[in-house]
């Protein structure tokens, strides 16, 4: 050290503070203008970056609590529609029954009225081929027994001892 401090030189010093000072200037004018200016953007573009990523954070939550939303809110209609599905079946159900009985009691009804009426004309039939049968058997007993003046007078005096005058 002390040979340095020995073999100073005050020209030599002054020239390279000159020229260091130069430097310097040379560097502040052309390097760190641009250097700084490009560091500066970047750290602009950084900071807008970030605010954008920020934005976009804040953003995808409110979608996020947007989608939750309308999920909660598609859930519970399409809960409703079920459930007014459920009660349209049914109504629809209770009305085919009851429809079904009011049809199955007017097939019963008119199946009693068919039988009834068969029943009927088939009682009148009946009488019909009885009276026909009696009719048919009385013919031939009073051919039998009206043969003689004798007889057709005695079954008209019965006859009209069995009518009671009113």
């Amino acid at each position: 050290m002390e040979k340095l401090i020995n073999d100073f030189s005050y020209g030599l010093f002054f020239w390279q503070l000159i020229l260091f000072v130069g430097l310097i200037f040379v560097l502040r004018k052309f390097a760190w203008k641009p250097i700084l200016n490009a560091v500066n953007e970047r750290e602009e573009g950084i900071k807008d970056a970030l605010a954008q990523a920020e934005n976009a954070r804040k953003e995808m939550q409110n979608l996020t609590a947007d989608n939750e939303r309308i999920l909660k809110e598609a859930r519970n209609e399409r809960e409703e529609l079920l459930k007014d599905a459920r009660s349209i079946r049914e109504n629809m159900i209770e009305t085919a029954k009851g429809e079904a009985q009011l049809e199955a009691e007017k097939m019963i009804n008119k199946a009693k009225e068919s039988i009834e009426s068969e029943k009927l004309a088939a009682i009148a039939d009946l009488k019909k081929q009885v009276a026909e049968l009696s009719i048919g058997i009385a013919e031939k007993l009073m051919k039998d027994q009206l043969a003689s003046k004798d007889a057709q007078v005695k079954l008209i005096d019965n006859m009209l001892k069995d009518v009671k005058l009113n």
